[in-house]
């Protein structure tokens, strides 16, 4: 594909990565015109292809503020992104491409392209559409690239490398100013405030140390690692370092961000019941949602608010009943189950669509899922938040199911982002997932 000076793009590979526009340097990317309009079509579906049409359909609406893009707009990476106009019904194509299939007009622009001696490749993800440009003589090849993923954004742990001996001496310590790691092993990077650092040496790989960074005192502080709490032990070092930023009062707000199974809503329901029913700092824990279903919804939910709720609200029960019933919590009788929690006033469990216009005082709030928000949206969540209350997001950045929002565009990734320089706020991005073995392996290559 090196020789190639034309890259035709199918609408598989838009709807697979919209970032593959800029996956070509120096190359002429075209789009064939139908493109547009199966996104048009596309866009209105519920789930994770119609959000990526939304998106993919953004992008272009921005390059036009660049130029035409039927003449063809320069990218940053030095290639021209054009949208082909070509209608392959006026022209002499192969006879199984003048259909109205969008897929066969999208190959036919392609085909038009080769014949006037362009060196044209066709990249799909469709095999069937890839086995026809074989066949009508068109070069092509399947999209080998990467959907980005919330590895590129903010994730509140930087792991630092420091010699055995050094290691040892910051162990018996209980604080660290920066200025002794910078000077001692190396060169000056950004720090924000309760930020997490993994001080770790390639000749003890079993030793590590857990810093969180106080900017107050400008020192990073030892975090314990055999912290429990509410009879959840961490057992890895960003659920440690999570569970020191959400026992932290000071600490206002706390994201969690991650894939599912890595422990993310169980840490912060546990974080909450202790401070609420044991610590004695918050007066009620608030857990809420958005009502979002993952693809087609099923429809009406016959019932009264509490029960057309209980689908959405599941997995918040489900957790809590890990929690309250486990052979730990049964030691403490004043804990009780969650029902009788919520029958208390002590527990709420609601979707966020009540939340707008209300003001919530000394509570700790949890907002799950809370990677379908939007910015708007998120910022009418926070400034709800009252005197004491601290607010707990929980989410996974790469399982979006509102169609308005992406990766880095929703409300719960826009919010650490702006929010990292301050004290009042801490993150953790999750990676190891700890529900099964299964769960893992599925988090991995599926």
């Amino acid at each position: 594909m090196n020789q190639s000076s034309v890259i035709v793009l199918d609408i598989s590979v838009l709807l697979f990565d919209p970032e593959a526009i800029y996956g070509y340097p120096m190359k002429e990317v075209v789009l064939p015109v139908g493109i547009l309009e199966s996104l048009d079509l596309l866009k209105m579906e519920l789930g994770e292809e119609g959000r990526t049409a939304q998106i993919v359909s953004q992008m272009l609406e921005k390059f036009c503020q660049n130029g035409s893009l039927a003449d063809g707009i320069s990218l940053t990476n030095g290639s021209i992104l054009r949208v082909d106009l070509s209608n392959p019904e006026e022209c002499s194509i192969p006879y199984d491409l003048q259909s109205k299939n969008c897929s066969n007009r999208i190959l036919a622009v392609a085909w038009l392209l080769s014949q006037k001696n362009k060196e044209v490749v066709f990249v799909s993800l469709n095999e069937n559409l890839r086995t026809k440009a074989g066949i009508i003589g068109v070069k092509t090849v399947s999209y080998n690239g990467h959907r980005r993923d919330d590895s590129i954004l903010y994730s509140g742990l930087k792991n630092f490398e420091v010699s055995k001996e050094n290691l040892r001496n910051y162990s018996k310590k209980t604080s660290i100013l920066p200025a002794d790691l910078f000077s001692l092993e190396h060169e000056k990077f950004e720090i924000f405030p309760n930020q997490g650092l993994l001080l770790r040496s390639n000749e003890v790989p079993d030793e590590d140390i857990l810093l969180i960074y106080n900017k107050e005192i400008q020192k990073f502080e030892l975090v314990k690692k055999e912290l429990g709490v509410w009879g959840v032990r961490p057992r890895n070092v960003e659920q440690c370092l999570a569970i020191g930023l959400l026992m932290n009062p000071k600490i206002s707000i706390v994201s969690l961000s991650g894939k599912a199974g890595t422990g993310k809503t169980l840490l912060a329901l546990a974080v909450g019941l202790q401070q609420m029913l044991v610590n004695k700092i918050y007066s009620r824990m608030l857990v809420s949602r958005p009502i979002f279903p993952m693809g087609r919804d099923i429809g009406f939910l016959p019932g009264d608010t509490q029960e057309k709720l209980v689908p959405w609200m599941q997995p918040i029960f489900d957790n809590l009943e890990i929690l309250i019933n486990s052979s730990n919590s049964k030691k403490d009788s004043n804990r009780g189950t969650y029902n009788e929690l919520i029958n208390k006033g002590l527990l709420t469990v609601e979707p966020l669509t009540y939340i707008r216009g209300r003001t919530i005082p000394n509570q700790f709030l949890i907002v799950d899922e809370a990677q379908n928000l939007t910015l708007h949206e998120m910022k009418t969540i926070v400034t709800r938040a009252g005197e004491g209350t601290k607010i707990v997001l929980t989410g996974d950045p790469n399982q979006i199911d509102n169609s308005k929002v992406n990766l880095s565009s929703n409300g719960m990734s826009k919010l650490v982002e702006r929010f990292k320089d301050s004290n009042l706020a801490g993150h953790v991005r999750f990676s190891t997932v700890e529900r099964s073995g299964l769960a893992e392996l599925a988090a991995k290559i599926l």
